[in-house]
């Protein structure tokens, strides 16, 4: 897109620092906008913050780096790539699933050493993973490089022929449940490859099968790292948003949105009124529109934020040892319980999960400077209800639950050597985040909740406001976040150069 007059002279104010806040800052930044991005927290990312204690530094959401060309295809609008910025090392064993005392899996990187583990397991699975990963590597082609770059405003823009003949192609609206269990017959299979989804928020029985595109970022594209953690993924975006020339400010929270005539026209700080022309709301969607706006300017009701299906909710531990975790895997997923149990409990019961599956980050088996020499950096995951009541007395029972599993897989009680420890749950997400439910995955990506069903990336109320982030389109994760940002840029400067 060329620069243009009408933008040049234009002033946009972008709310939230996130990865899409960001990335939309650097774009119309480049495109000639006077760019300001207000920051309630003291340092930028959102959810992909960092926390450094004691020598430990620890990520404190998203662990996972896939699909780098995503991340790629950010940075080439800028003459530059992700490796420019910060080294990206890939992950080999991707993940340890364990399924049980002494059985366990090192999911393998690649797609022919993942052919021979699941042969191994159930002869003729290499053939039907090959088949399954052909069509997965088409609707990621479709998925991921048409249909997700849209502002999914309508359907009709989905109506392009390359996208109706590649859908026809594949198993799109049946479950993934369903589309894994009719090539799989192995338990450990099916675990393997439905674990993806649980990064959409959702369960396999109400994820579409679309969704299988995971697989081929899992298995074909990869899990990587980028060294010194994801805060160096986050400090990558706000370079390149302050080489555009936009403006980053810290430690700076949004109080109003101001309207006039029914069009945005600047937000209100503490320090004061700035007027702009565009206001773009990356923060969480349910507090812009119930805090920021008035009434009469919310696109949305509250029966409408009571209606949907939340991703889920987090109980995370950032720990410190002062030692080695012995057989410590970079990503260790703890599937020693039921998925279905667990995902009942949190989705249909909305009550905290009786036996939690859990995850397991350990950043210093790959990269000594999260840790001091001779200790290691554990950030455990358990996916709760968003909503949950959060209390120091769950957050301890937990914490145990998790410790006493540690101990029966890895045949150490790491709680004697910790020397660093914080958990983060529901109130923090909240009161960091202003988390709608305390949400830390927006929006569930089930099929009454995928495109344009989602909440809309321009206010339906509000002229000059605009949207992006995991609530509004299209989802949740950090590659679609980076998108997001990208998507409502795009089409903020559309809507400028036709005004």
């Amino acid at each position: 897109m060329s620069n243009h007059p009408v933008a040049q002279k234009r002033t946009c104010i972008v709310v939230g620092a996130g990865i899409s806040g960001l990335a939309a800052a650097a774009i119309l930044a480049q495109k000639g906008l006077n760019v300001t991005v207000l920051e309630k927290n003291e340092t930028v990312g959102g959810r992909a913050r960092t926390w450094v204690k004691d020598g430990f530094t620890f990520d404190m959401g998203p662990s996972f780096y896939w699909m780098p060309d995503v991340f790629d295809r950010f940075f080439a609008r800028f003459g530059t790539s992700a490796a420019a910025h910060y080294e990206l090392h890939r992950l080999d064993p991707s993940y340890k699933v364990i399924f049980g005392v002494e059985d366990s899996w090192e999911v393998p990187a690649g797609r022919e050493a993942v052919a021979a583990l699941f042969e191994r397991e159930e002869p003729g699975a290499a053939k039907k993973l090959n088949a399954f990963l052909d069509e997965a590597a088409v609707k990621y082609a479709i998925g991921m490089q048409d249909i997700v770059y849209t502002p999914s405003l309508s359907w009709g823009e989905y109506l392009r022929p390359k996208i109706l003949t590649g859908l026809m192609r594949t198993t799109v609206m049946t479950s993934l449940r369903k589309h894994v269990r009719k090539h799989f017959k192995s338990d450990r299979i099916r675990q393997v490859m439905e674990f993806p989804v649980l990064f959409l928020g959702a369960t396999p029985q109400t994820t579409p099968a679309l969704y299988s595109l995971m697989n081929h970022a899992d298995i074909d594209l990869g899990t990587w790292y980028p060294m010194g953690g994801m805060g160096k993924v986050m400090d990558a975006m706000r370079a390149v948003a302050e080489q555009q020339g936009a403006t980053v400010k810290t430690g700076t929270p949004v109080k109003r949105i101001i309207v006039e005539n029914g069009k945005a026209t600047g937000v209100e700080t503490e320090d004061g009124i700035l007027m702009a022309d565009v206001v773009l709301a990356t923060a969480d969607y349910h507090h812009v529109e119930q805090d920021l706006l008035e009434p009469a300017q919310r696109a949305y009701s509250t029966a409408f934020w009571d209606n949907r299906t939340m991703a889920p909710s987090t109980l995370l531990f950032y720990i410190g040892l002062d030692r080695r975790l012995p057989g410590a895997a970079h990503h260790t997923l703890f599937f020693d319980a039921s998925l279905d149990d667990h995902g009942e409990d949190i989705y249909r019961h909305k009550r905290w999960p009786r036996k939690p599956l859990f995850y397991l980050s350990c950043t210093s088996v790959t990269d000594p400077s999260a840790a001091p020499s001779g200790c290691e950096n554990l950030v455990v995951l358990i996916p709760i209800a968003s909503g949950s009541v959060d209390t120091s007395a769950m957050r301890k029972e937990y914490f145990k639950i998790v410790a006493e599993r540690m101990l029966l897989h890895f045949g150490l009680d790491i709680r004697p050597h910790i020397t660093v420890k914080r958990s983060y749950c529901v109130n923090d997400l909240m009161a960091d985040h202003n988390a709608y439910r305390g949400n830390a995955y927006g929006l569930a990506s089930t099929i009454a909740q995928t495109g344009p069903l989602r909440p809309k990336v321009k206010s339906g109320k509000v002229n000059n406001l605009y949207f992006a982030g995991q609530l509004s389109v299209p989802g949740p994760g950090m590659p679609p976040a980076l998108i997001s940002g990208q998507i409502a840029a795009d089409l903020i400067l559309n809507e400028l150069q036709n005004a």
